[in-house]
């Protein structure tokens, strides 16, 4: 019982963090991606495991709808191509696995969402570079402050938590907040 109300506990500091600190960051991440789209942009989004789940589930909300019916959105998980995700590693290693599909699906004025909770994700840091070479915006999702992921990032969500399960679930719901955000801009 103690465990269980110490993990219960633990999320709910992260989440008077992330009510305390991280709304202007949301609010940020939201206006880029509506910028993009709005300017014929698209939003593609990576990330590894959980984090490839995060990504689709963020495309989808997007794609399909959130909450309200309006027109499709542009946003790609790059984590769905079953083809694309064994041949780039096995012609060239897993580490460029996104970033070989950031350079030719991306172009200037689109974005890219990284996700990786430790924020040292090779294979997501690569796919950052790529974009910031190629023009495109760049946000970071990350758990701790301070990452390669971040420092590569125009923009970071960081949940400041070492535990991927709390950084997953404060990411879900910035994720929610943002589609939110950006749904109702296209809905009007």
């Amino acid at each position: 019982m103690n465990n269980i109300r110490k993990y219960i506990n633990e999320h709910i500091e992260a989440v008077y963090y992330l009510s305390e600190n991280c709304t202007d960051d949301i609010i940020a991440i939201a206006n880029v991606i509506i910028e993009s789209i709005g300017n014929g942009g698209k939003l593609l989004i990576c990330g590894n495991g959980g984090s490839a789940a995060d990504a689709q589930h963020i495309a989808t909300e997007l794609v399909c709808r959130f909450t309200r019916n309006r027109r499709a959105l542009a946003a790609l998980a790059l984590t769905c191509d079953t083809s694309a995700l064994t041949a780039i590693p096995n012609d060239f290693g897993y580490d460029i696995v996104f970033s070989r599909q950031v350079e030719a699906l991306g172009k200037p004025g689109d974005v890219l969402l990284a996700i990786s909770t430790s924020g040292k994700s090779v294979s997501i840091v690569k796919a950052a570079e790529q974009a910031r070479q190629m023009g495109m915006k760049v946000i970071a999702f990350t758990g701790i402050p301070e990452s390669p992921l971040q420092k590569i990032a125009d923009l970071c969500f960081c949940a400041n938590s070492t535990v991927t399960a709390i950084t997953q679930e404060m990411h879900l719901i910035a994720y929610h907040i943002i589609c939110d955000k950006v749904e109702s801009k296209f809905a009007q």
